[in-house]
């Protein structure tokens, strides 16, 4: 009986995990990351048909592809950002933030052009498209929270701070906002959370909000002034007023939002039942949260809310576990970022906000969004992991002290 107790032992023993060693960082938020990248699998599979349609004779399957190797990129970056020490993306995230000012730049003068969308949004580097905005507002992040604890003795005095805490973050802003509105204002409330929580002057923060609003305003006069700048105004404007009007024409992918809404109901129509993706022209990035909600019904659109709020609490809680200023500052931006993009990209799917053209994290396809999103994850699973290593030290330490 010994003998094959033994023996049972150690046939488990061969099924012993001992790749999770590998996997540094809050084993939480790498479960709800696998999660949420295996509902995109499902999802962007059954949501690719009208494309595959369109463009592949019906192939479903390259889209498919294309997507795991988007998520097989992603994981690889978070996995080695997860491994390195946070405290040597202080000052890396300076070269990293200048990398991201010339690819936007790059983008301006020459970019690419998909599913014709303004062409100054995207690159192409080895085959791949790139949107460099993702990158910036990442680099922007970590960037901000070192120079909040770099240039701390400077935080009262809006003229010593301006150009260090304000500047990149009204640089960054005022690159984006021509191609991308939704984008630049995620990014301006971000880093006002972040320079909020980093204890930046009260009369800096006004200020940098009266910024913001004249430069929207100028920017106002001078596109209406010269239309040829820029094409987006026309576009925010037209979505704006076909969200306060039902009855406008430019409410088709609302309304088929809407309609995928109302069929799914409670439950759902079933994995690959759904009818209005064939409608929906970005059903598998914008709208992908209504193609859940047709087919899994409200609860599977539920279960996803729930995955990004414990996502969601696991960043505060390695947040409110760190001792080191940047840490904190860096976990809250790039968490925040992610959330508040997940949250906004569902409420246009169910009409609560006017069509923005931001992806759902890790859910929706694009490289570019699932690569910066899990660059981000990798960044806050970087500082849980040295936490946890600080607390094994400690432990090591007691032990050692007590023997």
């Amino acid at each position: 009986m010994k003998t094959a107790v033994v023996s049972l032992k150690n046939k488990l023993d061969c099924f012993n995990l001992k790749w999770i060693n590998y996997i540094k960082g809050d084993k939480y938020i790498w479960a709800i990351s696998i999660l949420l990248s295996l509902v995109s699998i499902v999802l962007v599979y059954s949501s690719s048909s009208h494309l595959a349609f369109a463009f592949k004779q019906g192939n479903t399957f390259s889209f498919l592809v294309k997507h795991l190797i988007h998520l097989g990129i992603g994981f690889f970056i978070m996995w080695t950002l997860s491994r390195v020490p946070f405290k040597y993306f202080f000052n890396s995230s300076v070269l990293i933030y200048g990398l991201s000012i010339i690819m936007i730049i790059w983008a301006i003068s020459g970019g690419e052009t998909i599913d014709g969308a303004n062409a100054s949004r995207w690159i192409r580097i080895a085959g791949f498209t790139f949107q460099p905005s993702e990158l910036a507002k990442v680099a922007l992040f970590v960037l901000l929270a070192r120079n909040l604890v770099h240039f701390k003795d400077k935080l009262h005095s809006f003229k010593q701070s301006f150009f260090p805490i304000l500047g990149p973050v009204i640089l960054i802003c005022g690159l984006i906002l021509p191609s991308n509105f939704s984008t630049a204002a995620i990014i301006f409330m971000i880093c006002f959370l972040i320079m909020f929580i980093g204890c930046y002057s009260t009369k800096s923060l006004v200020a940098l909000v009266g910024i913001g609003f004249v430069s929207l305003w100028l920017f106002y006069l001078v596109v209406t002034t010269y239309p040829n700048i820029s094409n987006r105004l026309a576009t925010w404007i037209a979505r704006i007023e076909a969200f306060s009007n039902e009855n406008s024409e430019g409410n088709y992918q609302v309304n088929h939002a809407k309609t995928a809404i109302a069929r799914g109901g409670a439950w759902g129509q079933g994995p690959g039942k759904s009818v209005q993706k064939y409608f929906l022209p970005q059903s598998s990035s914008d709208f992908v949260y209504a193609v859940i909600i047709e087919e899994y019904g409200s609860i599977g659109g539920l279960f996803v809310i729930i995955l990004y709020l414990i996502l969601l609490f696991r960043v505060l809680r390695i947040a409110s576990k760190s001792d080191d200023d940047f840490a904190i500052l860096m976990a809250i931006g790039l968490g925040f970022s992610i959330i508040s993009q997940a949250f906004i990209n569902m409420a246009v799917a169910v009409n609560l906000l006017p069509v923005t053209g931001q992806t759902l994290p890790l859910i929706s396809a694009g490289g570019s969004s699932v690569w910066m999103t899990c660059a981000a994850i990798g960044l806050i699973l970087s500082i849980s992991n040295s936490i946890q290593t600080q607390l094994k030290n400690s432990t090591e330490d007691e032990e050692a002290i007590l023997n």
